[in-house]
C-alpha cells in the first residue's frame, strides 16, 4: 500500500471524509483510542490511533505527527506499518491488526510452549532492526500492548520511535511522562537515578526481559505494587519472580529465562544487544515446532510439514524403501508433475515418510489434482492419516483446493474422520471461512455437530471467526422443528438445539458472536431463537461479553432483543461494570440510558464508576457522572471512587471527582485514611493540592495517628511536605510510635524534608 501522497517521504494527510461511516473502537489507552474504520480510497480496513484532544498539545504528541515520517520509512514485516495522519480527529493512519494486543491475548488464552518462543523471537528480529538502524531507533516504549497480532498470530511491534529523549530534557519529568503512561514495570533501574546518562538501546533491552517474563509466565509483573515501592525494589536488584514460570516448561526453556535475565541485568554496561539476543532466539524458536495456541479454539497452524516434502524419513531406512521413493518427493519438490506421474508406481503410494505422511498427503499438498487423481487410480487409501491425524481430504481443506477436495470425495474419502484433536474437515472449514468445502462437505454427509475434545463444533468456529456465509449455511442445516413443537419452557426446538452447542466453559454460538463482535451472526443467531441471556459456566451473558470487546452495536442490539442490562456474572458484575473497567464510554451511555442500574455493586461492593476510577479510565468517571452514577459510592471498606483514585495517584481524575462534588473527607475503615492519606502514600502531587483546594482536612489522622504529614515526610514526598506546611500542616503531631514527622524524616535520611520541618 503506497501512504505517499506527492514527494517521496510525505505522508498522505487523511480527512475524516476518507473513512466510512462505522468505526469500531477495538482498544482503549489513558491517553488515545484504537478505532478499526474503512478506508474508502483503498476498500480496505486500517487501524486509525486517535489522540486524547486535551493532552495533544503536549510536546510528547506532537511529537507523534513530527516522527510519523521517519517511522513510516520503516518497512519490515515485524514492524506495524504506518499509512499517513489525520488532522481531524487527530490521529495516526497505520496498519490493522486483527488480533489485538499481546497482553490482551497472554490474559485470555493459554499459549502454547513453541508460540511463545516464536513470539519472543519476533520481538527480537523486530527490535534488532530499530537498533541497527543509522541512527539507531530506540522503541522507549516496548511492551506487551505494544506488541500487536496479525490474523495468523504473528507479532508487529508498534508504537517504534514514537517516545524520544531530547538532550537536556529532565530526567524526573521524562519518568513521570512513562510513568503515566503504564509503563513503570518496563523500566530500567538506572533511569531512577538523576544521572545525565540518557536512555539508550539497554533501556530497550531491559524492558524486553519484562515482556519474556510475561510471555513465559503469562502474569502482570509486579501485581498491587505502588509506583514508589516498585521504583525502591527495582533500583535495589528486584525483579519479577522466576519461580512463576510454569512447572511443565520444556528444558529450553531454561535457555530463554538465561537471556532473560541477562536482559535485565542491573549493570546496563553489561546487557547483551539485540544483535547478540536476536541469534539465541532464532535457534530456541526453531528447536521446537510451532502448533499455535492451545485456546478453546484452533488458529490456523503453520503445516510446513505438508506443503514442503519433509527431508529425513522417519517410519523407514532409506534402504527399505521401495526404489525410487526419494525421488518421488523430489519430483514433487520440483513441482515437475508430469515426471511425476510418469515415474510413479503402486508400491510407492504405500511408502510412509515423516510424520507418517503418505505420498497422497505430499501430493495433495502441492495443489495438481492430475497427480492426485493419478495416485488414486493407482489404489493410493484415499483415507489414510498421518501423525496428527490429517488425512488427504483435511490437508485439500487447509489449504482450500476445491477440485482435489471433490476429487477425493468422489474416491471415498470421508467427511467424518478426526484428527487428533477430533476436528473433522468440516472443522478446518469453518475455521478457514469457507462456505464452498463446507456446502460439499455437508452434502457429503459431514455431521454438523461433531464435537471436538473441547466441545467445539463447526458453528463455534464459524461465530467466532465471523464467517457469517458459513453461519447461514450451518444454521439452513439444521433440522427444522415440527411447527407445533415447543420446550417445556416454551421456546423453539430450534432455540433449544442452539442452546445445546455449548462448550466446556459453558459458551454458546452467540457468546461467541458477540465477544468477537460479529453483529450480523449475532442477529442470524437471535433470529434462529438463540436466547440473549443465556449464560456461560462464569454467568457470563452475551451482553457481557460484547460489553467488554467494547461492541456497541452488538450491545445496542442485544438490549433490543430482550437481554437483562443488569445480570450479574459470577463476580457480581453486571454489564455496566465490564463496560466501565474497560472503559468503553459509549457502552456505558448505552447501557444506562437503556435502563442500567447506574450504581450496582459487585461482590466486592464495587460500582462501576469504582472500577474506572480505579484503572484510571478518566473519560469513563466523567460519562458515568454525567449518566448519574454517584461519586460517593460507598464500596469494600467504605472506600469511595476518589479513595481509588488518591491510591493510584491519578492527579487529574481527582480534580475531575472533586469538581463533580466527590466527598475530601470520607473515612475508609481499614486503617481509618481519608483520600488525602492516600494521595501522600502515592506521592501524587497533584491529588494533594486538588484536595487541599476542596477543603481536606491536612491534619486528619488514621488509626495509627499518621497525618498526611507524616506519611509525606516518611516516603520522602519533598513538595508535598512543603505543601501541607503553606496549608497548616501541624508539624508537632506525634503517631502511634510517639514520632512526628521530622524524627520519620531523619530515621529514613530525608535531609531535604528535615530542613523543611526544622523549626527557623
Amino acid at each position: 500500500m503506497d501512504c505517499l501522497d506527492g514527494a517521496p517521504g510525505k505522508l498522505r494527510n487523511f480527512k475524516k471524509s476518507d473513512f466510512g461511516p462505522d468505526w469500531i473502537k477495538v482498544a482503549e489507552r489513558r491517553f488515545s483510542k484504537v478505532y478499526r474504520v474503512r478506508l474508502n480510497v483503498w476498500r480496505e480496513q486500517c487501524a486509525l490511533k486517535c489522540l486524547d484532544t486535551s493532552v495533544s498539545a503536549n510536546k510528547f504528541y506532537r511529537r507523534m505527527t513530527e516522527e510519523a515520517s521517519e517511522i513510516a520509512k520503516v518497512k519490515i514485516k515485524y514492524i506495524v506499518s504506518i499509512y499517513g495522519l489525520c488532522s481531524d480527529p487527530a490521529a495516526v493512519v497505520m496498519e490493522y491488526m486483527s488480533n489485538g494486543s499481546l497482553d490482551h491475548l497472554l490474559d485470555s488464552h493459554t499459549v502454547m510452549w513453541p508460540k511463545k518462543f516464536q513470539m519472543i523471537h519476533e520481538v527480537t528480529m523486530g527490535m534488532n532492526f530499530l537498533h541497527s538502524m543509522t541512527p539507531p531507533m530506540l522503541h522507549l516504549n516496548l511492551k506487551t500492548s505494544n506488541l500487536l497480532l496479525d490474523e495468523h498470530l504473528h507479532i508487529k511491534i508498534s508504537d517504534s520511535g514514537l517516545i524520544k529523549w531530547e538532550e537536556g530534557l529532565d530526567k524526573g519529568i521524562f519518568l513521570d511522562y512513562l510513568t503515566s503512561r503504564g509503563n513503570i514495570s518496563y523500566i530500567p533501574p538506572e533511569m531512577f537515578n538523576m544521572s545525565p546518562q540518557p536512555p539508550g538501546a539497554a533501556f530497550d533491552v531491559y524492558s524486553f526481559a519484562i515482556v519474556i517474563w510475561e510471555i513465559l509466565t503469562q502474569q502482570r509483573p509486579y501485581p498491587g505494587r505502588s509506583v514508589t515501592t516498585l521504583l525502591v525494589q527495582v533500583s535495589g536488584g528486584k525483579r519479577p519472580s522466576v519461580d512463576m514460570v510454569p512447572d511443565d516448561k520444556p528444558p529450553e526453556c531454561g535457555q530463554m529465562i538465561d537471556i532473560m535475565e541477562q536482559c535485565w541485568d542491573q549493570d546496563f554496561h553489561t546487557r547483551p544487544s539485540f544483535a547478540d539476543i536476536v541469534s539465541k532466539t532464532e535457534v530456541l524458536s526453531e528447536v521446537l515446532k510451532i502448533p499455535g495456541i492451545n485456546s478453546s479454539v484452533k488458529q490456523r497452524p503453520e503445516y510446513l510439514q505438508l506443503t514442503s516434502p519433509p527431508q529425513k524419513i522417519a517410519h523407514q531406512d532409506m534402504a527399505d524403501l521401495p526404489p525410487g521413493s526419494t525421488a518421488m518427493l523430489s519430483l514433487l519438490r520440483k513441482k515437475d508433475f508430469k515426471s511425476f506421474r510418469q515415474s510413479v508406481q503402486k508400491e510407492h503410494t504405500s511408502t510412509l515418510f515423516s510424520e507418517n505422511n503418505t505420498l497422497l498427503h505430499h501430493t495433495v499438498a502441492t495443489g495438481d489434482a492430475e497427480s492426485v487423481r493419478h495416485l488414486l487410480h493407482l489404489g493410493a487409501e484415499v483415507n489414510c492419516q498421518s501423525a496428527r491425524g490429517y488425512t488427504p481430504l483435511i490437508v485439500a481443506v487447509l489449504h482450500r483446493m476445491h477440485e482435489i477436495t471433490s476429487l477425493l470425495l468422489e474416491h471415498g474419502a470421508s467427511a467424518t474422520n478426526l484428527d487428533q484433536d477430533q476436528w473433522t474437515p468440516l472443522h478446518f472449514a469453518c475455521q478457514n471461512g469457507d462456505d464452498r468445502t463446507a456446502r460439499l462437505l455437508l452434502d457429503h454427509a459431514a455431521e454438523a455437530d461433531a464435537p471436538d475434545t473441547m466441545g467445539w463444533i463447526a458453528l463455534h468456529l464459524a461465530c467466532q471467526n465471523g464467517h457469517e456465509a458459513v453461519v447461514r449455511l450451518l444454521l439452513s442445516r439444521q433440522p427444522p422443528p415440527p411447527p407445533p413443537s415447543t420446550t417445556e419452557e416454551g421456546g423453539t426446538v430450534a432455540a433449544e438445539a442452539l442452546s445445546r452447542a455449548e462448550l466446556k466453559h459453558g459458551r454458546v454460538p452467540l457468546h461467541l458472536a458477540c465477544y468477537y463482535g460479529h453483529l450480523g451472526i449475532a442477529k442470524l443467531l437471535l433470529c434462529k431463537g438463540a436466547d440473549p441471556n443465556t449464560a456461560d459456566r462464569s454467568r457470563a451473558t452475551p451482553l457481557h461479553l460484547a460489553a467488554e470487546g467494547g461492541f456497541n452495536r452488538v450491545v445496542r442490539h442485544l438490549v433490543k432483543s430482550g437481554a437483562l442490562i443488569d445480570s450479574v456474572d459470577g463476580s457480581g458484575c453486571t454489564p455496566l461494570h465490564v463496560a466501565a473497567r474497560k472503559a468503553h464510554r459509549g457502552i456505558c451511555r448505552t447501557l444506562l440510558s437503556g435502563g442500567g442500574h447506574p450504581d450496582p455493586r459487585n461482590e466486592q461492593g464495587w460500582t462501576p464508576m469504582h472500577l474506572a476510577a480505579s484503572k484510571g479510565h478518566r473519560t469513563t468517571v466523567l460519562e458515568l457522572e454525567s449518566q448519574g452514577c454517584s461519586v460517593n459510592a460507598k464500596g469494600e471498606n467504605e472506600w469511595t471512587p476518589l479513595h481509588l483514585a488518591c491510591k493510584h495517584g491519578y492527579g487529574d481524575m481527582v480534580a475531575d471527582l472533586l469538581a463533580a462534588k466527590a466527598e475530601p473527607n470520607v473515612v475508609e475503615n481499614i486503617a481509618g485514611r481519608m483520600p488525602l492519606h492516600l494521595a501522600c502514600i502515592s506521592c501524587s502531587f497533584t491529588s494533594v493540592l486538588e484536595l487541599i483546594l476542596h477543603q481536606a482536612e491536612v491534619n486528619a489522622v488514621n488509626k495509627y495517628n499518621d497525618t498526611p504529614l507524616h506519611l509525606a515526610a516518611n516516603h520522602g514526598c519533598a513538595a508535598i511536605v512543603k505543601a501541607l506546611l503553606l496549608n497548616g500542616a501541624d508539624r508537632t503531631l506525634l503517631d502511634s510510635s510517639g514520632s512526628t514527622a521530622l524524627d520519620l524524616a531523619r530515621k529514613g535520611q530525608r535531609e531535604e524534608i528535615v530542613q523543611l520541618l526544622v523549626k527557623t
